[in-house]
């Protein structure tokens, strides 16, 4: 039996059937014909595929729940059948093309390998970023000082925990300047805002965190 011009091993033959291991090949279409003392039979074409491969992520982090929608950018992906974020399987997998598709995160802790699987093989790492982080919900323990001017601008210590990856601050609704000093701590300078209390929230990729009481001052 042979796939182009390359033998198959033959693994197990009845009067209407063949089992084989495909030869290797270039990624290409080739056709496969049996030879018997009778002859050789027609040909049917078969399709080597080559391996995908994994170049980009949008976005590269997510919350460890999952649940978010991930866009997976390379090459060879058309035929894509199954994507995995290290070794959980995503959801709702869909092919855009060649170049891209889309999945549903598992639930995930740490950084991850994403993989995509098609008839060519499991993806293997191209030029760019295959790697995914899932990142832990902030949480805001204190706020020091914990008031402040309704003018605004004054410098707020938000204490708390997986604040890394902090990419907003609220006071209530409005957006306050910020840095992330370490995983426990981001210094924020205040809004102006009105007399009373605003709740102050933190944003990252894992969500948005519990909220802190923060009195603006006449």
């Amino acid at each position: 039996m042979l796939f182009g011009t390359h033998a198959a091993t033959i693994t197990a033959n009845t009067a209407a059937q063949i089992t084989v291991t495909a030869p290797a090949g270039a990624a290409q279409s080739v056709n496969v014909t049996v030879t018997t003392s009778a002859g050789t039979s027609n040909p049917l074409p078969y399709f080597y595929v080559a391996a995908p491969a994994v170049t980009g992520l949008i976005p590269t982090m997510g919350p460890s729940g999952g649940g978010n929608t991930v866009t997976i950018f390379g090459s060879g992906l058309a035929l894509t059948s199954a994507v995995h974020f290290g070794s959980a399987a995503a959801s709702n997998v869909t092919v855009i093309s060649d170049s891209q598709v889309t999945a549903t995160a598992p639930p995930g802790t740490g950084t991850v390998l994403v993989t995509t699987t098609t008839p060519g093989g499991t993806s293997t790492i191209g030029l760019g970023n295959a790697y995914y982080t899932y990142v832990a919900l902030p949480v805001i323990s204190s706020l020091s000082p914990a008031q402040g001017s309704v003018s605004g601008g004054d410098d707020v210590l938000i204490r708390g925990s997986n604040l890394t990856y902090t990419d907003a601050v609220f006071f209530g609704t409005a957006p306050a300047s910020f840095a992330a000093v370490s995983d426990t701590m981001v210094v924020t300078t205040s809004p102006p805002g009105a007399v009373g209390p605003v709740t102050v929230t933190v944003h990252s990729p894992g969500g948005t965190s519990n909220g802190a009481t923060f009195q603006y001052q006449p």
